[in-house]
């Protein structure tokens, strides 16, 4: 179990969000004391150089588990988040069979709980088997040992705005959210990737940016008309970040998160028909990204989520009509929105913070996480080498699988260590193989 009583660890020398150096003394799961500090008894962990943030926290994880082991576990994910700098993960609800019933987010929490890496929360489904007609039992969920407050049909959308409303109207009794995946599938049948001039040149069916942004629109008018919370997944259109931003000045309680794919690639990465470049939503072109980059950095997106995707060699390595939609994400997230972010010579790491912990930490309700490293505060903290470069390669990450859009490129950033509640899941690079409940 993390956190062990009597264990103590001193952080030596760590800039806390680039705000200066200190020293942490870390025990009984949180940091016991701050400044220039002596302890006989603790190890040191030398963090000279380092920058320290709080625990990264991901809204959209796909553990794969139950139902697609052969793709990833709930071990093999929290050992990749852990490795990518992340405390907590909160799990979709898209495994088979579908977590949409106490018994099945109650096994996620606690696979999470016996790899012990990183705290795993489950997302419930909002519908039946994901099908969009019949709430899910999202109030036993909620009360259910697995306390799940986020609930989302990701990979499908809750299309239908009666059912909808219903589930925001549902979840506002207890306080929990509806994660939306913005996507009309009646503008999406057949279709294959970013509708614009690259669809064009390749003759591929394409994905007009309007079946994203007429969900938000929608769905924003719900939320104000019902006074209640909704949070879009994965929004991937300039467009999108204006409705959000509109939605906002509005007083509506809407947030919204992007994929760090979606701050970085373009369609254009899709001319050589590679299957790894294929997710959903698509990639689009450079006028989002740098719209989406811009939404970050002024807060209108509030968060980057992975959306970590792992898939079998079978489901990428073929036509690209047959792949399944889907990309690694959590090895290499911090490094690609410190790069989206100015750069490591730019990026403000109290930004970087806010968008990668103690925001999603908010919106998933998760206590404990997104607290910066102060004394008092719990243990889950991260140590980044921001001088460091690293090259991604598929066979290096944790995941069981191996699709990443970004392999053979140098990214910035790498992770040191990751401790959750005190306990280094990682340390100098290296997992620690002896985590998991005790």
């Amino acid at each position: 179990m993390t956190g062990t009583p009597g264990n103590k660890i001193l952080v030596k020398g760590a800039d806390v969000l680039g705000r200066g150096r200190t020293d942490l003394l870390l025990a009984d799961g949180r940091v016991v004391e701050t400044g220039s500090l002596s302890a006989s008894g603790a190890q040191v962990v030398d963090a000279d150089g380092l920058i320290a943030l709080p625990g990264l926290v991901d809204l959209h994880t796909h553990l794969r588990q139950p139902g697609y082991e052969e793709s990833e576990t709930v071990l093999s994910g929290s050992r990749a988040a852990a490795k990518g700098g992340y405390t907590a993960v909160c799990a979709m609800a898209n495994s088979t069979p579908v977590a949409d019933t106490p018994a099945i987010v109650e096994q996620v929490a606690r696979l999470g709980r016996e790899a012990g890496y990183v705290d795993v929360q489950p997302i419930g489904a909002v519908t039946v088997g994901l099908a969009g007609e019949r709430l899910a039992a999202m109030g036993e969920m909620h009360a259910s040992d697995a306390n799940v407050r986020v609930f989302s049909d990701d990979g499908k959308c809750v299309h239908d705005p009666l059912v909808m409303r219903r589930a925001l109207e549902y979840v506002k009794g207890f306080g929990g959210l509806v994660a939306q995946h913005a996507e009309e599938p009646r503008l999406t049948d057949g279709a294959q990737m970013n509708e614009g001039a690259v669809s064009a040149e390749l003759g591929m069916v394409g994905w007009p940016e309007v079946a994203e942004t007429s969900i938000i629109a929608r769905d924003v008018l719900l939320a104000e008309y019902l006074g209640s919370r909704v949070h879009f997944c994965h929004i991937s259109t300039a467009r999108s970040v204006d409705i959000i931003r509109n939605a906002k000045e509005r007083g509506i309680d809407v947030t919204a998160e992007v994929c760090p794919h979606h701050l970085i690639l373009t369609d254009s990465a899709v001319g050589g028909y590679d299957p790894v470049f294929k997710v959903n939503p698509p990639l689009r072109v450079s006028e989002d990204v740098k719209a989406l980059r811009e939404a970050l950095a002024e807060g209108i997106i509030d968060a980057v989520a992975t959306d970590h995707a792992p898939h079998s060699t079978e489901n990428k390595d073929c036509e690209w009509a047959a792949a399944r939609p889907g990309m690694l994400g959590l090895e290499t997230a911090l490094s690609i929105t410190v790069e989206a972010l100015g750069g490591v010579d730019d990026a403000d790491w109290d930004v970087v913070a806010e968008r990668t912990s103690r925001t999603p930490a908010r919106i998933a309700g998760l206590a404990g996480h997104g607290q910066d490293p102060a004394e008092g505060a719990e243990a889950n903290l991260t140590l980044v080498d921001p001088s460091a470069r690293w090259t991604v390669r598929g066979e290096d990450l944790a995941s069981l699988s191996t699709n990443t859009p970004y392999a053979g490129m140098e990214l910035p950033v790498v992770v040191q260590s990751t401790f959750l509640r005190g306990t280094p899941t990682v340390l100098d690079g290296k997992l620690n193989d002896d985590m998991g409940e005790k």
